[in-house]
């Protein structure tokens, strides 16, 4: 694991971002959009009556822990995307950077990304809405990094079926996270779910931290239930996705698929 060369990566990606004010527009702008949305809606049902301000007083949480999850799935499907257009996937496995190299920068990448995003949602929450997160308190950290445990799970498999299937699988990098979305409980507690679709819920490890956060806000209670199955998924789920994506890229370079990626 050669620092050197992963910080090139890294280096390669943040150029992007300085020269191109239509990627840096997209790392503001629909994070704004989704706050203002949302923020205006739980204003309205706050309005409504006093028997749904226990409802209503996580969506913005919700929200902004929500956003914390795709923009590590995006860190890391949308920097592969990055290579694939540029033609750049050739060059760069020819070089002696390795595998491990290139996901540590994609992670890192991804970090970068989630605090950026998360200090404008944060900082806006507040000034619009006087809405405070860290209501949650110092158990806000272990719920964001298995947030983004979570997004780096889902990015990997994304940029394998990528890799594997080419540029007829680039739509995934946007939808892939979605899919789980609805089993992830973001708005919602787990009990609304019917039987058989809470137990798959059950394994997500992201409807822990979302319960959990909705334990804090509304019983002033840490549960630790929760915050401990989500580590051991991500964990184990973690490591099985990186392990795929080592089998993937070895099955596409192999087969010559790495040559055709983006054509």
């Amino acid at each position: 694991m050669n620092i050197g060369r992963i910080w090139a990566l890294i280096t390669r990606h943040l150029y992007l971002y300085q020269r191109s004010f239509a990627r840096m527009l997209e790392v503001f702008y629909w994070p704004l959009v989704d706050l203002v949305v949302w923020g205006f809606i739980t204003i309205y049902l706050a309005r409504e009556g006093n028997s749904l301000h226990g409802a209503v007083v996580f969506f913005l949480g919700a929200l902004i822990l929500w956003d914390v999850l795709f923009r590590a799935q995006q860190g890391i499907a949308i920097s592969f995307l990055e290579e694939m257009w540029a033609r750049n996937l050739m060059n760069l496995f020819a070089s002696p950077l390795t595998v491990g190299e290139y996901l540590v920068a994609s992670m890192t990448m991804s970090i970068l990304k989630v605090l950026v995003v998360s200090a404008v949602m944060v900082s806006m929450a507040w000034l619009f809405y006087a809405y405070d997160i860290f209501l949650l308190g110092v158990s806000l950290i272990p719920f964001m990094v298995n947030l983004v445990m979570v997004g780096w799970t889902i990015g990997i498999l994304t940029t394998s079926i990528i890799m594997r299937f080419g540029q007829q699988a680039e739509v995934l990098a946007w939808g892939m996270v979605f899919l789980f979305q609805p089993i992830s409980c973001v708005f919602y507690p787990m009990e609304v779910l019917p039987g058989w679709l809470q137990t798959i819920a059950w394994a997500n490890p992201a409807t822990h931290v979302f319960e959990g956060m909705r334990t804090i806000l509304l019983q002033g209670t840490v549960p630790w239930n929760n915050l401990l199955w989500s580590c051991l998924l991500n964990i184990g789920y973690l490591l099985v996705m990186i392990a795929w994506f080592h089998h993937t890229f070895n099955v596409c370079k192999d087969r010559g698929l790495l040559v055709r990626v983006g054509e």
